[in-house]
């Protein structure tokens, strides 16, 4: 009943939100209100009520523009979805019926990176005057504001290195969690909102908007492209070859020329790699639906109103890509869907190869170093009146460090039902057995894995997860869930459903219960017990011998002997360490 209500609510605080977004005015904003505040006044960034206020007015002013609600967020305030087209057609079964490329820009999931909001809200704007021809072969949906409850956290203070704006939100959200470190896992209301958001349009192209720390550089602008290697053929030859050349030039062509993400271990002239953006990241995530998805980091030292115009252009440059190459585009992505489904092999983890070394012209000052007046020791500082031009070394290939065969199907007790919530929120179809049923599966057994000693956004995040596997008849019962794979989203089941994946459930310690036994013996007992055991087995006798001999301290320890024998016996629970998910390997 609880639940009942909670949904009803949810409802109706929505419902309520969208009238209210939605109520038409018989005197529509004119064009002078529809100045924003970052154009009075380029040191500023819109607050959450400035913003959605604003939307609403463009909605008004201009009917091929929809602001709507998408789902609440942990700030109790409604994701806000604003639909950006020229025909006035908002369903994304007709846009996609019209041939029309879909781009999603999320704004503010970092609220101290402003930037995009504010960029948003003269590209909406701008996409009804000066660039409605954009409009002609794309449809551009945006988030105004993901991270709510960050953005009314503002100050001035928290971006201690960022020139500006005067006031901004905190990274934070109304959890402390960064959103994004929680597309996979969904702790947090915005993140099960997004989900759903996001899978309802599906979009062809993904952007992020950013801001970045670290090294000092001339550039405004550097771009994180999703990882090429994690991707679908079809699309990452798409934005290696046509894409990320043609935004390169577009972007030199309006004066804010771009350079790779600077990813670098110390200093930029030593070399930049490419960042593995995972799937708990918002292009990771994006890239596992076969979106070509980028995070935008405007540079920190650079003035607010330079990174802002630049993000603007940015998302301009997009729009002009996909006029004249929506048609390429649109078949790339097809072909994605269509390998996704019926590749047998997936790489689920990857490591940079440090052997493949490409280069990129970088524009950066010099790094130089000098006796702090804080610390007495060399400090590192970057010398603007040495800027240069020249080549540095970009580690941007990673290789696959584990594939697996992708089986038939999963199969998933019903008592893991939040989990398959999560995955039908990203358009998995699941079935459920008609009844109950051995069935021959495939089996893993986590047999070892590391965890942090202090919690990361929340968890307990395993990693260099182990497993070894079998086949083993198991029982399965009426209503259990199982997932065939021949999907298009079969990359965002492979990567969740597998143990050792990074980014997997498990590793997101949602399996946690089964790495705790929960029967044991007592010492003494047992003693009896196992010496039947090990005179009706003398191979397991032979086994214990050899250990003692192999290793002296496992000689000298009567328990770990013991509970050696144990882990022979019928005794040992079969659950410790089974990882509960199976996999169909055959029709």
């Amino acid at each position: 009943m609880t639940t009942i209500c909670r949904s009803f609510t949810l409802s109706i605080i929505c419902l309520c939100y969208t009238i209210l977004i939605m109520a038409q005015s018989p005197n529509p904003p004119s064009i002078d209100d529809l100045t924003t505040s970052f154009e009075r006044d380029q040191n500023t960034t819109a607050t959450y009520d400035e913003a959605i206020e604003y939307y609403k007015k463009l909605s008004l002013r201009y009917p091929d523009i929809s602001v709507a609600t998408a789902g609440l967020t942990d700030s109790g305030l409604p994701l806000t979805e604003v639909i950006v087209t020229n025909d006035g057609v908002f369903s994304p079964d007709q846009i996609r019926a019209n041939n029309k490329v879909i781009l999603f820009i999320n704004n503010a999931i970092h609220p101290g990176e402003p930037c995009g909001v504010d960029a948003s809200m003269m590209i909406a704007r701008d996409l009804q005057t000066k660039h409605r021809d954009l409009l002609e072969h794309a449809v551009v949906v945006l988030i105004p504001i993901y991270n709510i409850s960050g953005h009314l956290n503002r100050g001035s203070h928290s971006r201690a290195n960022q020139n500006g704006p005067k006031a901004y939100g905190f990274r934070g959200n109304a959890q402390n969690l960064d959103l994004n470190r929680d597309f996979i896992k969904t702790d947090t209301k915005n993140a099960r909102s997004f989900n759903k958001l996001y899978t309802k349009w599906s979009p062809e192209v993904f952007v992020d908007n950013h801001t970045s720390n670290g090294a000092d550089y001339q550039y405004v602008m550097t771009l994180i492209a999703t990882q090429k290697d994690k991707m679908e053929p079809s699309l990452a030859t798409y934005m290696t070859e046509s894409m990320l050349p043609d935004l390169y030039q577009k972007m030199a062509e309006k004066n804010y020329e771009m350079t790779p993400y600077v990813y670098a271990n110390t200093t930029p002239d030593e070399g930049i790699a490419g960042f593995l953006d995972l799937p708990r990241y918002s292009s990771g995530y994006a890239s596992l639906h076969n979106a070509i998805s980028f995070m935008p980091e405007t540079h920190m030292l650079k003035p607010f109103a330079d990174r802002v115009k630049s993000t603007y252009f940015f998302s301009l440059s997009m729009l002009e890509h996909i006029d004249r190459n929506h048609d390429q585009l649109i078949a790339a992505r097809k072909d994605a869907d269509k390998s996704t489904k019926t590749k047998l092999v997936h790489d689920i983890a990857w490591e940079i190869d440090k052997n493949v070394i490409d280069t990129v012209s970088f524009k950066g000052y010099t790094a130089k170093y000098k006796v702090s007046k804080v610390t007495g020791q060399n400090r590192l500082y970057y010398d603007h009146d040495e800027p240069y031009t020249k080549d540095i070394n970009h580690y941007n290939t990673y290789t696959a460090t584990i594939s697996i065969d992708k089986p038939r199907a999963y199969i998933i007790p019903q008592a893991y039902s939040h989990i398959i919530d999560k995955m039908t929120a990203n358009g998995v179809q699941v079935e459920q057995l008609d009844k109950s049923k051995m069935m021959d599966v495939e089996i893993y057994r986590i047999e070892d894995f590391s965890s942090p000693s202090s919690p990361y956004e929340g968890r307990y995040l395993h990693r260099a997860v182990e497993v070894s596997k079998s086949m083993e008849l198991t029982q399965y019962h009426e209503g259990d869930f199982i997932i065939y794979l021949n999907q298009p989203i079969d990359n965002y089941i492979v990567h969740t459903l597998e143990p050792q994946a990074p980014d997997s459930w498990f590793a997101w310690n949602y399996f946690d219960g089964i790495l705790m036994q929960k029967e044991h013996f007592s010492p003494y007992v047992f003693e009896d017990l196992a010496e039947r055991f090990l005179q009706k087995n003398p191979n397991i006798r032979m086994k214990l011998e050899s250990k003692k001999l192999q290793n002296p301290d496992f000689a000298k320890d009567a328990f770990a002997q013991l509970q050696y024998v144990y882990e022979q016996t019928p005794h040992y629970e079969p659950t410790y360490n089974r990882y509960p998910v199976g996999r169909l390997m055959e029709k």
